[in-house]
C-alpha cells in the first residue's frame, strides 16, 4: 500500500466524501494541523484576492503571506491546473 499513486487515490476519495463545509472542517481538522489549515487558508484567500485584482501589496497586507508563498499561489493560479479559478468561491 506504499504506492504513492494509491495513497493519494485514497485522500481525493476522501475528499470527495464531503458533502458540507462542516465535514471539509472535521476532515481537515483530523488531517492536518492547525497551523497547515491556517496555510492552506491564507494560500486560498491570497489566491481569490488575485482573482479580484488586487496587488502583491494588499495582498500581503491583508492576509499577512509571505511575499515567496504569494509568488507560488500567483504562479499556480496563472499557470497551473486551473484549480484555483475552478474552485475559488465566486462571492
Amino acid at each position: 500500500m506504499k504506492e504513492s499513486a494509491q495513497m493519494e487515490d485514497i485522500l481525493y476519495r476522501t475528499i470527495l466524501n464531503c458533502e458540507t463545509k462542516e465535514d471539509c472542517a472535521a476532515l481537515l481538522g483530523d488531517l492536518c494541523t492547525y497551523q497547515e489549515i491556517e496555510k492552506m487558508a491564507q494560500r486560498a484567500a491570497a489566491a481569490k484576492l488575485l482573482a479580484e485584482g488586487k496587488t502583491y501589496l494588499e495582498i500581503i497586507e491583508e492576509t499577512g503571506i509571505s511575499s515567496a508563498t504569494l509568488s507560488r499561489v500567483s504562479k499556480e493560479y496563472r499557470h497551473g491546473r486551473g484549480g484555483y479559478a475552478k474552485f475559488l468561491p465566486k462571492d
